[in-house]
This record gives C-alpha cells, structure tokens and sequence, in this order.
C-alpha cells in the first residue's frame, strides 16, 4: 500500500516506468502527464534501473541510523519500573536519565497498556471506567473542595493474604470472624489538590461533620481560610450531617447525580492514588502499621510528589507559587 500522501500507487509507478523505458517519453513530459515533479519522475526511474520491479515498493521512513535513540537498557528499565510499579511517564522519568516525553513514546513503541486500563492493584488490563467529557479546574483554592470516603479491609495482625497467600489464610470449612474495615476520610483542593485524610472507624454522620471540621483547619493552615463550596456523594451523612458545620462556615452544598461518581472524579482519583501508593503499596503486617504510615505518605504527596494534572509541581507549590 502506497504512503498516504503519495501522488502514485504501484501501478502508477508502473505506467511511468513503461512511459519512460518502453516507449522512450522524455521524463519532463511523463512527469507532468502524471502530475509529478521530475525529481519524482527521476527518482522512480532511477529505482527501477537498481533493482528493477522491486524498486517500485514503498521503502519504510524509518531513518538507517539513529544515534540518539534511546538505548536498550534505559528502554529496558522504563518497560521494568512501568510494569512493576505502575506509574506515570514523570514518575518514571525521575528514576532514569531521560525526560517524561522521551518515556512516553518508549511506553507508545512497546505498546504498553495506559494506565486507564489497568486495575491499580493487579495491573490487569481491564474496561475503563466513564470519564467527564469536560475537565475543569477552578481558579482559586478553596472555590470548590471535594469530599469523599475510602473503604479498606482492615489488616489482621501478622498481615493478611497478601503476607502469606490466599491458600494460607482463606480456609472455606472454619472460616474466621470478619475483622472489619478502616474508613480514610478525604478532602481535596479544587484547584491545587492540596489533601488531607485520617483513617476513621466508621462513616457516621457525627464522624463525618467532625472530619470537615479537622480537614478545613488544615486547609487554614496553609493558607485557604475560605472554602466556597463542598461537592460530595449523595450519602445519607454527607446530605444531613454537614449542614450544620457548612451553614456555620459558610458553606455551598453541591450533590453530584446518583450513580455518577465521576463527577466528584478529583476525589475518585485521589483514592485511586491513595489505595495503589500508599494502602496496598507493599505488605503491612498490622493495621497499626499501615495507619502510621498515612501521615508521612500524605506529606510526601503534598509537598513532594509531582502531579502531572499541575503541570509537574506539587499543591504545596501551587498554592505558593512564587516560593
């Protein structure tokens, strides 16, 4: 098949080969009855006279040498640290001596799946789940925050299936009592995605309004004082429960339609991070450890960890940008 911008297919090739050998036309003329340039004309001719029918084929564009090509083993390590950690071109970039564009087009040459498709905790290729088909972002922190509720299993102690195996700790005839779940309550900036979770024991109302209250002191404490609008789920506690506290403070409601959690997709996405990077990161051998383990990693992401949705830099450094 002819290259998409080719004035001439095969056979089109084939009728100026027979114009110019077979019956003698000078090349100016069969170029311009075909409307080529001559320097085209002479180029298939000359093709023709080197290695004859098979000179007519298309020629691949890739260049006979590239010595800036990334090598091997870097292409090695980037293919290595996607399929083991799952992360992002910047994440990766930051760990090999190239840029995250270069890692990118590795990723694209070697037909790696895209991080949409994955599961987070598996890496199992699986359908991608509905996405907003507008993205917006609010101008000023604390215009608008989101809110929402993660539910992890919690961890027995000498840790669970993931320490020891599923045949080890899954028993159908003698199964033991549920151990239950933790709650990691969120808050996330709008605009700069500064956030702030704590591992709660349930998601009770009462529990729920205190939160807001501890997240929104954090949030003064760097500097958003003034939070203009809350957009969460429509759970019962989140409807009834942060009245009071949002009246006081405040505060506009906002309620995303029932059976659309793509909406609040900013918070979504914060779980998506929190359970790959922190929760099921590595194997916790008790519960304890894992809670402990939330505050360093929530410094971590907001004063260290590049957002690629902030164009690379941290929240920290988005709500302070001339720091």
């Amino acid at each position: 098949m002819a290259h998409a911008n080719a004035r001439l297919n095969r056979h089109g090739r084939s009728l100026l080969i027979e114009r110019v050998i077979v019956q003698q036309w000078p090349v100016a003329h069969a170029a311009k009855a075909m409307g080529i340039s001559r320097q085209c004309a002479y180029r298939w001719v000359r093709r023709w006279r080197d290695a004859g029918a098979a000179g007519l084929a298309d020629r691949s564009s890739r260049p006979h040498h590239s010595p800036a090509r990334t090598p091997p083993t870097v292409e090695q390590a980037i293919i290595t640290d996607r399929v083991e950690h799952r992360r992002g071109p910047a994440w990766i970039a930051a760990r090999q001596p190239v840029c995250a564009r270069t890692v990118s087009r590795v990723l694209t040459r070697h037909q790696l799946p895209r991080l949409a498709v994955l599961d987070p905790i598996t890496g199992e290729v699986i359908r991608a789940s509905k996405t907003t088909a507008v993205r917006y972002e609010r101008e000023v922190p604390g215009e608008l925050v989101h809110m929402d509720v993660k539910k992890i299993g919690r961890i027995p102690d000498g840790g669970g299936w993931r320490a020891h195996g599923r045949a080890a700790t899954t028993d159908h005839r003698h199964k033991h009592a549920p151990i239950g779940y933790d709650y990691v309550h969120s808050l996330i900036d709008d605009h700069s995605r500064l956030a702030y979770s704590e591992v709660l024991a349930d998601e009770k109302g009462t529990t729920c309004a205190a939160f807001l209250a501890r997240a929104l002191t954090y949030f003064a404490g760097h500097d958003i004082n003034r939070v203009e609008r809350l957009i969460t789920d429509n759970a019962w506690a989140y409807r009834h429960s942060l009245r009071q506290i949002c009246a006081e403070r405040g505060i506009r409601q906002k309620f995303i339609k029932p059976h659309c959690p793509w909406q609040n997709g900013k918070a979504e996405r914060y779980n998506r991070t929190l359970a790959s990077e922190w929760a099921y990161s590595q194997v916790w051998l008790t519960n304890d450890d894992r809670t402990t383990a939330l505050a360093p990693w929530l410094e971590h992401y907001n004063t260290e960890r590049a957002h690629s949705a902030l164009g690379g830099i941290t929240p920290i450094a988005r709500l302070s940008p001339t720091s």
